[in-house]
């Protein structure tokens, strides 16, 4: 790590987007700065890589779990990076608990986290958003006094501040995308219908669909959110002619890539497929993936602000904070081609 004389006041406080004069004060120890700036510039010296100076060197405000399924689908790091980032600059030490497939349970990660005595913790896509299990769990920890924030997947069963993507949004966006193509025969490749976002986005296509008045006729496979789901939903799709696939991640839309070609279907010549998500390697994919952004950056911070909240004795509603996903398109959807043979599509 780079020793503090050779930091730049320049590199620090456009970083940190204050000025140069901010820099100094706070690096001096100087009064006059807002908690929130002086936090920002403390952040700007940690990510930069330059060592705080010892008399600003302060003990961490404490540790907040957070909660996600894996690290293999993109869209996870994602929000880890954006939700450790936010609550380093508020003092607190993230401590990441990943539910590997053989390796620690959800139960048992959160079991360990209070362990080490969090001061909160932020599940994403946790059990919360399967309503096949039981929420009870969610009302022990709460007696056991650990604040908590649960991100994507809303269940009116739990007491908790909840923040979610509209999925329904989502599916509409990208439904309506394929009509404005050309599109007649649309499906959707989403995750099994137990979890809310899956759950919600077949409600957002079914709907689209049925507000098309018969000018788009759609089909629904729920399958896995993996490769090989998308794969496999993608190929049942293909089987009722669709042109036109919507998919619940951008790692099943992957997959539906792949289920196209190996039928010798070009896409978007032939088929057009839209993920969601937006993982920053979408862009480079073949072809560059059009999606549905998930809004992560936003949805992240109110996740980190309504702990710190709850945390701070401040208690946020017992609700649902809800973003909206924005369509990106790229290189994998297209004008629909001309109707081929194929089977009929039942009403949604």
């Amino acid at each position: 790590m780079t020793a503090l004389p050779t930091a730049r006041l320049a590199d620090i406080a456009q970083h940190a987007a204050v000025s140069e004069a901010t820099v100094s004060r706070v690096l001096n120890g100087r009064p006059g700065v807002a908690a929130s700036t002086r936090q920002k510039v403390l952040a700007a010296l940690d990510v930069l890589g330059y060592e705080r100076p010892v008399r600003l060197k302060q003990r961490s405000a404490g540790l907040v779990g957070l909660v996600i399924p894996e690290l293999t689908n993109p869209i996870f790091p994602a929000f880890a990076q954006v939700i450790e980032h936010s609550l380093s600059g508020y003092g607190y030490t993230p401590v990441l608990g990943t539910q590997t497939p053989g390796g620690a349970t959800e139960d048992e990660l959160v079991d360990q986290l209070v362990e080490r005595a969090v001061t909160g913790i932020i599940f994403l896509s946790g059990l919360h958003a399967d309503l096949s299990t039981d929420p009870g769990r969610y009302v022990r920890l709460a007696g056991r006094g650990v604040p908590f924030v649960l991100v994507n997947g809303y269940n009116d069963r739990i007491s908790a501040p909840f923040v979610s993507p509209d999925d329904r949004a989502a599916a509409r966006i990208a439904v309506r995308h394929l009509r404005d193509l050309g599109h007649e025969r649309i499906g959707l490749a989403v995750g099994p219908e137990r979890f809310v976002p899956s759950r919600r986005k077949a409600e957002g296509f079914e709907d689209t669909v049925r507000a098309s008045n018969g000018a788009v006729k759609g089909r629904i496979e729920h399958t896995l959110f993996t490769v090989e789901g998308g794969q496999a939903a993608a190929g049942a799709l293909l089987d009722h002619g669709c042109t036109g696939i919507v998919c619940g991640s951008d790692m099943m839309a992957l997959g539906a890539v792949r289920a196209a070609r190996q039928r010798g279907l070009l896409v978007p010549g032939e088929v057009s497929v839209i993920g969601y998500d937006d993982s920053e390697l979408n862009a480079f994919t073949d072809p560059p993936l059009t999606t549905v952004r998930q809004p992560v950056r936003a949805m992240a911070n109110a996740a980190v602000h309504t702990l710190l909240e709850e945390i701070g004795g401040n208690p946020v509603p017992r609700a649902e904070f809800v973003f909206q996903p924005e369509l990106v398109v790229r290189g994998s959807t297209a004008q629909a081609p001309s109707l081929r043979a194929g089977a009929e599509l039942p009403a949604p």
